[in-house]
């Protein structure tokens, strides 16, 4: 490990470029993480893998990270978050590159996927909080909606690019080259981002590094973090099933949509919901936290509970909506996780950041469930089953606002409101 230049206590360095070091670094990282199931048909046939096996493949990234992001993110209240995030990124430069060299078939691969899991959950809310120790209270809220834009790009780019790359040079030599951009990654961070040691340890009765019991009494913290959950639930849903859906609306309805085919449609949908996110963080800024946040989750409900019922009688109908849904659904993104990180106590925001990013991971987990076990009570995909699990996402999205409500988080520095 590089010995780092630590900054002294109340000097910040250039907050800009820590920030476009960090969110540069960030693209090189995630830009192979959909590798895996953007090949996974031709490695199903490959290594000739049941649907549960390639399920369990994929599902081993979400299970090491749920398991390791309260670990990894809370030493960073303890320990230079830059190390935490070199460790994370080493741990996936590895995955990848040994992914790409060595796996062969389900352990391998299994083993393998969970280690880069372990890797993006020492770098995904790690890298958020390098930049909140690096920058003041009024750019956090920005650098917090650069990151996640850094992020969402490079995750949407992911299924092109590593189909792209397997289809000219084969598919180990794209995880191969997914190991290659985030040693670039170690690199940048390694060299060019400070050191900056933790903040003083929290002081009184429940200072202890992963005692969680005053994150969850952070009212504000929490409400923005519980929001998250269910936010993350929606989100991961439409990206589980959008595909899905819009083949079964083509199908039942005789239209065809080789203009915008359904991969092309979600693959849109992430680009543009990550403009959504930003511009939905600058509108926070500008017209209040809490009013944005609240306006995305009523918007969401509406189109929710109307988008499988009305969307599957026309395959056009169900772009725009789909389109729709997702630009309000990932609107308030950037909001909660700026919400999170700037009402969370400055000494204890390692375990902050922890505690919201594994509740918007264990909603992700269930939301894709949500929609399959809805359609499987319906008995089967149909326009009253589709109907019902998007109108299912939507109630539990209900639930979220009212808690939200009741919660009342405060606004951050910077934020106008009334």
């Amino acid at each position: 490990m590089p010995t780092e230049h630590a900054v002294p206590p109340g000097v910040l360095p250039s907050g800009a470029r820590v920030v476009a070091i960090v969110c540069a670094a960030q693209v090189f990282v995630q830009i192979g993480a959909f590798y895996w199931p953007a090949l996974l048909p031709g490695m199903m046939h490959r290594w000739s893998l049941t649907n549960s096996e390639a399920g369990w493949i994929t599902s081993a990234f979400y299970a090491t990270y749920m398991v390791s992001v309260p670990v990894l993110v809370t030493l960073t209240d303890r320990i230079d978050a830059k190390r935490i995030y070199l460790i994370g990124v080493g741990c996936t430069v590895i995955a990848h590159l040994l992914f790409g060299l060595l796996a062969d078939g389900f352990w391998s691969a299994l083993a393998l996927r969970g280690l880069a899991g372990i890797g993006w959950a020492g770098t995904y809310m790690t890298g958020l909080k390098l930049l909140a120790d690096q920058v003041d209270a009024k750019m956090m809220s920005r650098a917090v909606t650069g990151h996640a834009a850094s992020i969402g790009i490079s995750g949407a780019l992911s299924y092109l690019l590593g189909d792209l790359i397997a289809q000219h040079f084969g598919w180990r030599a794209a995880f191969a080259s997914a190991g290659v951009t985030a040693a670039v990654a170690w690199i940048s961070v390694a060299l060019a981002v400070p050191g900056r040691p933790p903040l003083t340890k929290p002081v009184g009765p429940s200072s202890g590094l992963f005692d969680f019991r005053p994150v969850l009494r952070n009212r504000s913290a929490f409400a923005y973090s519980l929001a998250y959950c269910v936010h993350t639930l929606e989100m991961n849903a439409l990206r589980g099933w959008g595909v899905a859906f819009l083949a079964f609306v083509a199908v039942s309805t005789g239209e065809k949509g080789e203009l915008l085919s359904p991969t092309v449609v979600v693959t849109l949908l992430g680009l543009l919901g990550t403009l959504m996110s930003v511009a939905g963080n600058e509108a926070s800024i500008r017209f209040g936290r809490r009013r944005l946040i609240a306006a995305a989750m009523l918007l969401s409900i509406v189109v929710g509970a109307a988008i499988g019922f009305v969307g599957s009688t026309g395959y056009w109908l169900a772009v725009v909506l789909l389109v729709l849904y997702g630009m309000i659904i990932w609107l308030d993104s950037s909001s909660l996780t700026a919400g999170a990180a700037g009402a969370a106590d400055p000494a204890r925001r390692g375990a902050t950041l922890a505690v919201h990013s594994t509740l918007g991971y264990a909603g992700g987990f269930v939301g894709p469930l949500a929609i399959g076990w809805t359609l499987d009570l319906a008995g089967g995909m149909s326009r009253m089953a589709w109907g019902s699990a998007f109108a299912a996402v939507a109630m539990l999205m209900a639930l979220a606002f009212v808690a939200f409500t009741i919660l009342r988080p405060r606004e951050l520095e910077g934020d106008r409101h009334k």
